[in-house]
């Protein structure tokens, strides 16, 4: 069965309402996410992380990357209509107005 990547992104206002949370606040904000997790069962392989930092590489250098990802997680599903099932009701769409979610099939490298 394929994985699939999710990527989550979030614009800069939503990062500064996580940024001035307590403990407490980020505890009561992860239920959402545990639920969907307990909802996804098997299907979630990796809950992930969240991301920050972010670094846009190229031939001539480095800058911070512009992309707003802010985590990950990796699915498990029959095709992308069952990994996009999985993604449906997700927290992260609800959190904050610039919130989205990428889908991305993670396909074998070939040998």
């Amino acid at each position: 069965m394929p994985n699939y990547v999710v990527i989550y992104h979030a614009n800069e206002s939503a990062m500064e309402q996580m940024s001035g949370a307590t403990p407490e606040q980020m505890a009561e904000g992860m239920k959402p996410w545990m639920d969907w997790a307990a909802k996804c069962g098997d299907g979630l392989v990796d809950m992930g992380t969240p991301l920050g930092g972010g670094q846009r590489l190229s031939q001539s250098g480095s800058a911070a990357s512009d992309k707003g990802v802010v985590g990950y997680s990796i699915l498990q599903a029959e095709n992308m209509d069952a990994a996009k099932a999985l993604l449906a009701g997700h927290p992260h769409l609800g959190w904050n107005v610039g919130c989205d979610i990428e889908v991305h099939e993670s396909f074998a490298i070939p040998m």
